[in-house]
Protein backbone atom coordinates (compact mmCIF):
# COMPACT_ATOMS: atom_id res chain seq x y z
CA UNK A 1 0.00 0.00 0.00
CA UNK A 2 1.47 3.44 -1.08
CA UNK A 3 0.84 6.36 1.28
CA UNK A 4 2.08 9.81 0.59
CA UNK A 5 1.26 11.98 3.82
CA UNK A 6 3.64 14.67 4.93
CA UNK A 7 4.39 15.02 8.31
CA UNK A 8 2.77 11.33 9.39
CA UNK A 9 1.77 10.99 12.56
CA UNK A 10 3.24 9.74 15.30
CA UNK A 11 2.41 6.48 16.47
CA UNK A 12 3.20 4.85 20.40
CA UNK A 13 2.33 1.14 21.31
CA UNK A 14 0.66 1.07 24.62
CA UNK A 15 -1.25 -1.49 26.71
CA UNK A 16 -4.33 -2.53 28.13
CA UNK A 17 -7.50 -2.17 25.92
CA UNK A 18 -6.16 0.77 24.17
CA UNK A 19 -3.70 -0.78 21.01
CA UNK A 20 -1.94 2.01 19.90
CA UNK A 21 -1.89 5.64 20.06
CA UNK A 22 -1.84 8.30 16.91
CA UNK A 23 -0.21 11.90 18.10
CA UNK A 24 -1.60 14.34 15.31
CA UNK A 25 0.96 16.21 13.30
CA UNK A 26 -0.06 20.03 12.51
CA UNK A 27 -0.06 20.67 8.86
CA UNK A 28 -0.54 24.59 7.29
CA UNK A 29 -3.05 24.64 4.61
CA UNK A 30 -2.64 28.68 4.38
CA UNK A 31 -4.76 30.66 7.00
CA UNK A 32 -5.74 27.68 8.50
CA UNK A 33 -4.68 24.41 10.21
CA UNK A 34 -5.49 20.75 10.10
CA UNK A 35 -4.16 18.17 12.86
CA UNK A 36 -4.07 14.69 10.65
CA UNK A 37 -3.77 11.81 12.23
CA UNK A 38 -4.64 9.14 9.96
CA UNK A 39 -3.52 7.82 7.47
CA UNK A 40 -0.18 7.17 9.96
CA UNK A 41 2.86 4.97 9.34
CA UNK A 42 1.77 2.55 11.84
CA UNK A 43 -1.71 2.32 11.61
CA UNK A 44 -3.54 3.31 8.03
CA UNK A 45 -7.47 2.69 8.46
CA UNK A 46 -9.73 2.21 11.25
CA UNK A 47 -12.93 0.57 9.82
CA UNK A 48 -12.97 2.20 6.53
CA UNK A 49 -11.37 5.16 7.74
CA UNK A 50 -8.40 6.10 5.66
CA UNK A 51 -8.39 9.92 6.32
CA UNK A 52 -9.10 11.70 9.39
CA UNK A 53 -8.04 15.48 10.01
CA UNK A 54 -9.32 18.13 12.16
CA UNK A 55 -10.14 20.98 10.66
CA UNK A 56 -9.28 24.13 12.40
CA UNK A 57 -10.32 25.26 14.99
CA UNK A 58 -9.66 28.97 12.84
CA UNK A 59 -10.96 32.33 13.31
CA UNK A 60 -11.01 33.99 10.16
CA UNK A 61 -10.94 37.89 9.73
CA UNK A 62 -13.00 39.58 7.36
CA UNK A 63 -12.05 38.93 3.86
CA UNK A 64 -10.23 35.88 4.56
CA UNK A 65 -11.52 32.19 4.49
CA UNK A 66 -11.29 28.90 3.19
CA UNK A 67 -10.60 28.51 -0.31
CA UNK A 68 -9.91 24.91 -1.91
CA UNK A 69 -10.43 25.04 -5.59
CA UNK A 70 -12.09 22.35 -7.47
CA UNK A 71 -9.84 18.97 -7.02
CA UNK A 72 -10.76 15.50 -8.16
CA UNK A 73 -11.48 12.13 -5.98
CA UNK A 74 -12.16 8.87 -7.06
CA UNK A 75 -12.57 6.01 -5.08
CA UNK A 76 -13.78 6.97 -1.58
CA UNK A 77 -16.38 8.85 0.14
CA UNK A 78 -16.26 11.97 1.77
CA UNK A 79 -17.64 13.06 5.20
CA UNK A 80 -17.05 16.99 6.32
CA UNK A 81 -18.62 17.06 10.33
CA UNK A 82 -18.42 20.25 11.64
CA UNK A 83 -18.73 22.13 15.05
CA UNK A 84 -18.85 25.49 13.77
CA UNK A 85 -18.63 27.62 10.53
CA UNK A 86 -19.70 26.81 7.66
CA UNK A 87 -18.25 25.55 4.31
CA UNK A 88 -19.88 26.07 0.83
CA UNK A 89 -19.44 22.64 -0.83
CA UNK A 90 -19.92 22.80 -5.20
CA UNK A 91 -19.39 19.84 -6.93
CA UNK A 92 -19.66 18.09 -10.50
CA UNK A 93 -22.98 16.74 -9.86
CA UNK A 94 -24.61 20.24 -9.96
CA UNK A 95 -25.29 20.17 -6.44
CA UNK A 96 -24.82 22.58 -4.29
CA UNK A 97 -24.84 22.60 -0.73
CA UNK A 98 -23.72 24.79 2.86
CA UNK A 99 -22.36 22.34 5.10
CA UNK A 100 -23.40 23.34 8.72
CA UNK A 101 -22.85 22.41 12.08
CA UNK A 102 -23.81 18.97 12.96
CA UNK A 103 -25.44 18.36 9.32
CA UNK A 104 -23.77 15.45 7.09
CA UNK A 105 -22.14 15.36 3.90
CA UNK A 106 -21.49 12.62 2.10
CA UNK A 107 -19.90 12.63 -1.19
CA UNK A 108 -19.36 9.37 -2.95
CA UNK A 109 -16.62 9.68 -5.51
CA UNK A 110 -16.99 6.29 -6.90
CA UNK A 111 -15.26 6.39 -10.27
CA UNK A 112 -15.01 10.04 -10.17
CA UNK A 113 -16.37 13.47 -8.37
CA UNK A 114 -14.33 17.01 -8.67
CA UNK A 115 -16.00 19.46 -5.86
CA UNK A 116 -15.10 22.64 -4.27
CA UNK A 117 -14.78 24.00 -1.00
CA UNK A 118 -15.16 27.99 0.34
CA UNK A 119 -16.43 30.00 2.64
CA UNK A 120 -19.78 31.20 1.34
CA UNK A 121 -19.69 35.11 0.00
CA UNK A 122 -21.58 36.40 3.32
CA UNK A 123 -19.34 34.77 5.93
CA UNK A 124 -15.89 36.22 3.72
CA UNK A 125 -17.39 39.08 4.16
CA UNK A 126 -17.99 38.98 7.80
CA UNK A 127 -15.56 36.99 8.97
CA UNK A 128 -16.32 33.30 10.87
CA UNK A 129 -14.83 30.83 13.58
CA UNK A 130 -14.25 27.60 11.92
CA UNK A 131 -13.78 24.09 13.18
CA UNK A 132 -14.61 20.30 12.06
CA UNK A 133 -13.39 17.23 11.22
CA UNK A 134 -12.93 15.75 7.74
CA UNK A 135 -12.66 12.22 7.06
CA UNK A 136 -12.53 10.03 3.60
CA UNK A 137 -13.88 6.16 3.99
CA UNK A 138 -12.62 3.10 1.49
CA UNK A 139 -15.66 2.05 -0.64
CA UNK A 140 -15.86 -1.90 -1.44
CA UNK A 141 -13.97 -3.69 -3.60
CA UNK A 142 -16.25 -4.16 -6.32
CA UNK A 143 -18.00 -0.73 -5.66
CA UNK A 144 -14.85 1.47 -6.63
CA UNK A 145 -15.95 2.58 -9.41
CA UNK A 146 -19.45 2.93 -8.94
CA UNK A 147 -21.18 6.27 -10.11
CA UNK A 148 -20.57 9.35 -7.92
CA UNK A 149 -23.37 10.80 -5.63
CA UNK A 150 -24.39 13.85 -2.52
CA UNK A 151 -26.45 13.17 0.15
CA UNK A 152 -27.01 15.86 3.06
CA UNK A 153 -28.59 15.10 6.40
CA UNK A 154 -29.66 17.38 8.44
CA UNK A 155 -28.69 17.79 11.63
CA UNK A 156 -31.75 17.00 13.24
CA UNK A 157 -31.97 13.83 11.38
CA UNK A 158 -28.92 12.53 13.82
CA UNK A 159 -30.48 10.88 16.75
CA UNK A 160 -28.67 11.45 20.18
CA UNK A 161 -28.27 9.69 23.31
CA UNK A 162 -27.76 11.08 26.87
CA UNK A 163 -26.94 8.98 29.94
CA UNK A 164 -24.56 9.52 32.74
CA UNK A 165 -23.35 13.04 31.70
CA UNK A 166 -22.47 12.02 28.74
CA UNK A 167 -24.15 13.25 25.09
CA UNK A 168 -23.82 11.12 21.91
CA UNK A 169 -24.78 12.21 18.26
CA UNK A 170 -25.08 9.26 15.95
CA UNK A 171 -23.56 10.07 12.88
CA UNK A 172 -22.90 7.58 10.78
CA UNK A 173 -24.04 3.68 11.78
CA UNK A 174 -25.64 2.26 15.14
CA UNK A 175 -24.93 2.96 18.69
CA UNK A 176 -27.05 2.71 22.09
CA UNK A 177 -29.88 0.64 20.26
CA UNK A 178 -30.01 4.20 17.77
CA UNK A 179 -29.48 3.82 13.81
CA UNK A 180 -28.13 6.60 11.71
CA UNK A 181 -30.08 7.63 8.64
CA UNK A 182 -26.72 8.32 6.54
CA UNK A 183 -26.62 5.24 4.16
CA UNK A 184 -22.83 4.46 3.60
CA UNK A 185 -21.62 0.99 1.67
CA UNK A 186 -19.81 -0.66 4.61
CA UNK A 187 -20.58 -0.83 8.29
CA UNK A 188 -19.46 1.86 10.24
CA UNK A 189 -19.21 3.79 13.04
CA UNK A 190 -19.07 7.34 13.42
CA UNK A 191 -20.01 9.39 16.70
CA UNK A 192 -19.49 12.69 18.32
CA UNK A 193 -19.66 12.36 22.09
CA UNK A 194 -19.51 15.59 24.59
CA UNK A 195 -18.54 14.37 28.16
CA UNK A 196 -19.09 16.77 31.11
CA UNK A 197 -16.67 16.58 34.02
CA UNK A 198 -16.90 13.34 35.58
CA UNK A 199 -18.91 11.84 32.61
CA UNK A 200 -18.61 7.95 32.03
CA UNK A 201 -19.49 6.19 28.74
CA UNK A 202 -19.21 2.10 27.83
CA UNK A 203 -17.81 2.92 24.19
CA UNK A 204 -20.05 1.08 21.94
CA UNK A 205 -18.90 -2.54 20.34
CA UNK A 206 -21.14 -2.64 17.38
CA UNK A 207 -17.81 -1.78 15.34
CA UNK A 208 -14.63 -4.68 15.17
CA UNK A 209 -12.28 -2.08 15.00
CA UNK A 210 -12.25 1.32 17.11
CA UNK A 211 -10.99 4.48 17.59
CA UNK A 212 -11.12 7.34 19.91
CA UNK A 213 -9.62 10.86 19.05
CA UNK A 214 -9.81 13.36 21.55
CA UNK A 215 -10.90 16.70 20.04
CA UNK A 216 -10.24 18.64 23.33
CA UNK A 217 -9.77 18.18 26.93
CA UNK A 218 -8.41 14.68 28.29
CA UNK A 219 -10.38 11.23 28.10
CA UNK A 220 -9.30 8.55 30.54
CA UNK A 221 -9.75 4.90 28.91
CA UNK A 222 -9.28 2.17 31.46
CA UNK A 223 -6.43 3.38 32.74
CA UNK A 224 -4.58 5.11 30.07
CA UNK A 225 -5.12 9.29 29.81
CA UNK A 226 -5.68 10.12 26.10
CA UNK A 227 -4.78 13.87 25.40
CA UNK A 228 -6.26 16.51 22.96
CA UNK A 229 -5.02 15.55 19.05
CA UNK A 230 -4.72 12.02 19.52
CA UNK A 231 -6.34 9.18 18.32
CA UNK A 232 -6.60 5.89 20.31
CA UNK A 233 -6.87 2.59 19.13
CA UNK A 234 -8.99 0.27 20.70
CA UNK A 235 -8.45 -3.80 21.62
CA UNK A 236 -11.56 -5.92 20.77
CA UNK A 237 -12.76 -5.39 24.66
CA UNK A 238 -15.27 -3.66 26.56
CA UNK A 239 -13.94 -0.42 27.09
CA UNK A 240 -15.33 2.03 28.99
CA UNK A 241 -14.56 6.06 29.39
CA UNK A 242 -14.35 8.87 31.60
CA UNK A 243 -13.91 12.57 31.55
CA UNK A 244 -12.09 14.15 34.27
CA UNK A 245 -13.12 17.38 32.32
CA UNK A 246 -15.50 18.75 29.96
CA UNK A 247 -14.18 16.40 27.27
CA UNK A 248 -14.93 16.32 22.94
CA UNK A 249 -14.81 13.40 21.61
CA UNK A 250 -15.01 11.72 17.75
CA UNK A 251 -15.55 7.94 17.91
CA UNK A 252 -14.35 6.45 14.19
CA UNK A 253 -14.60 2.35 13.10
CA UNK A 254 -16.56 -0.25 11.17
CA UNK A 255 -15.42 -3.58 9.76
CA UNK A 256 -11.82 -4.01 8.39
CA UNK A 257 -10.67 -2.90 4.76
CA UNK A 258 -8.30 -4.46 2.33
CA UNK A 259 -4.82 -2.65 1.25
CA UNK A 260 -5.64 1.00 -0.71
CA UNK A 261 -3.31 2.94 -2.49
CA UNK A 262 -3.50 6.61 -1.23
CA UNK A 263 -2.02 8.95 -3.40
CA UNK A 264 -2.64 13.12 -3.40
CA UNK A 265 -6.82 13.01 -3.72
CA UNK A 266 -7.37 9.26 -4.62
CA UNK A 267 -7.63 6.15 -2.92
CA UNK A 268 -7.95 2.68 -4.83
CA UNK A 269 -6.88 -0.93 -4.59
CA UNK A 270 -5.14 -0.56 -7.84
CA UNK A 271 -2.05 2.04 -8.43
CA UNK A 272 -2.61 1.42 -12.12
CA UNK A 273 -6.08 3.14 -11.69
CA UNK A 274 -4.64 5.89 -9.50
CA UNK A 275 -2.01 6.86 -12.14
CA UNK A 276 -5.02 6.68 -15.13
CA UNK A 277 -7.11 9.61 -12.59
CA UNK A 278 -4.18 11.49 -12.41
CA UNK A 279 -3.51 11.45 -16.31
CA UNK A 280 -7.92 12.03 -16.92
CA UNK A 281 -7.40 15.04 -14.80
CA UNK A 282 -4.24 16.29 -16.64
CA UNK A 283 -6.06 16.50 -20.03
CA UNK A 284 -9.35 17.86 -18.45
CA UNK A 285 -11.63 14.11 -18.93
CA UNK A 286 -13.27 14.79 -15.57
CA UNK A 287 -16.45 16.43 -15.48
CA UNK A 288 -15.98 20.18 -14.09
CA UNK A 289 -17.91 22.01 -11.42
CA UNK A 290 -20.42 23.99 -12.81
CA UNK A 291 -19.63 27.92 -13.47
CA UNK A 292 -16.24 27.38 -12.06
CA UNK A 293 -12.84 27.64 -14.09
CA UNK A 294 -10.22 26.60 -11.59
CA UNK A 295 -8.73 24.18 -10.70
CA UNK A 296 -6.22 22.24 -8.35
CA UNK A 297 -3.25 21.13 -10.87
CA UNK A 298 -1.67 17.79 -10.07
CA UNK A 299 1.56 18.59 -7.95
CA UNK A 300 4.23 18.22 -9.72
CA UNK A 301 6.39 15.07 -8.25
CA UNK A 302 2.99 12.87 -8.63
CA UNK A 303 4.15 9.99 -10.55
CA UNK A 304 7.89 10.40 -9.10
Amino acid sequence: MTILAANEPQCLATGGSVELTVTAKAKDLGGFTVRRVLPASERRTVGPFIFFDETGPAQFPPGEGMNVRPHPHIGLATVTFLFSGTIMHRDSLGCAQPIEPGAVNLMTAGRGIVHSERTPPQLLESGQFLHGIQTWMVLPDEEQEIEPAFVHYRADSLPQHEEDDVRSTVIIGEAFNLRSPVEVRLQTLYLEQRYAAGGRCRLPETAEQRGVYVVSGRLEIDGSHIEAGTLAVLGPCHVSATAAEPCHVMIVGGEPVSARHVKWNFVHSSRQRIDSAAKDWIEGRFAAVPDDTEFIPLPEDFFE
